[in-house]
């Protein structure tokens, strides 16, 4: 069995056992981490294959590309500053043993109120992986109308008030804080203190994917993913909504299932979760998912 070490004040990577354990590691073969972050999946996979020189890590954050050339200095190993569309659009025609992407928001960004991706803590209504382009999501709460708006919260957020939602936002703008639109989708419930969950979650996950074009990138770059993948080869997908597993899960089976021209074969039949033991260490690993499965 496969160890795994984290290294103190390291961000804790979601899910590393089962991705080691699924993705089976072996000495030799290359690395592709779409979604490279602050290293953990990609360092604990590159210990068991030492293989650096042919293996690339992509992330669209810059503070992660920084950390990525801190943590990997001195090895070969190709870092890329992109998101993973395009990432993956440059790299066509490469192949690699091993394939992973944990999509999703990392707790660094979580906990930097200056990115503006939690409603836990007052800073710019931002949300941007990539915080030198696109818009902000000040900027599109801003501009868009009611009807746009509510289309957003109700398509990528599975907002039930997402009407009310949108124009209890309109008539409160400009709006410029994480704080100030929390407490906005608050008022539509009538106050946090009666819900488990903060009313203002699914309108902060909505506009997130929306910043980011997150459903689009993955239904564009999962396809080409699986034939950047050598015979043999695995790929290992980590999400943490329902929207995004259902392009993974749809993905496979159209290229995988019980066709007889199946290129792909799935190695998980249901996601994989994570146990209670992580979730207590990890919270972030209550909603992550995996779904593995290996080229024909």
């Amino acid at each position: 069995m496969l160890e795994v070490h984290q290294e103190k004040n390291q961000h804790t990577p979601v899910l590393l056992r089962e991705a080691l354990q699924y993705l089976a590691p072996e000495k030799g073969d290359t690395l592709l981490d779409v979604t490279a972050g602050y290293g953990g999946h990609a360092a604990a996979i590159l210990d068991v294959t030492s293989q650096d020189r042919h293996s690339v890590l992509v992330d669209r954050d810059e503070n992660a590309i920084n950390q990525l050339k801190t943590r990997f200095k001195g090895k070969d190993v190709k870092i890329l500053h992109d998101d993973f569309a395009h990432a993956t659009q440059n790299l066509s025609g490469k192949k690699f043993n091993l394939i992973l992407a944990d999509l999703g928001v990392s707790s660094p960004h979580l906990d930097n109120a200056s990115r503006g991706f939690s409603f836990q803590l007052d800073g710019p209504l931002d949300m941007r992986m990539d915080s030198s382009k696109g818009l902000t999501a000040a900027e599109i709460v801003n501009s868009s109308s009611v009807e746009t708006l509510a289309d957003m919260l109700k398509a990528y957020g599975d907002e039930p008030r997402a009407k009310r939602v949108a124009e209890a936002i309109a008539a409160k703008r400009p709006i410029h804080t994480t704080q100030e639109l929390a407490n906005i989708v608050a008022t539509v419930y009538g106050g946090r203190g009666r819900y488990k969950t903060h009313p203002a979650t699914k309108t902060f996950q909505a506009l997130r994917i929306v910043v980011n074009d997150e459903l689009a990138q993955l239904r564009f770059a999962l396809p080409l993913w699986l034939e950047m993948l050598e015979t043999g080869g695995r790929i290992a997908v980590i999400s943490f909504h329902s929207l995004e597993d259902r392009i993974v899960k749809e993905v496979f089976q159209e290229y995988g299932g019980n066709r007889y021209d199946a290129t792909i074969k799935l190695l998980t039949k249901k996601p994989i979760t994570g146990d209670n033991t992580e979730i207590v260490f990890n919270p972030r690993a209550r909603s992550a998912k995996l779904r593995v499965a290996v080229k024909k």
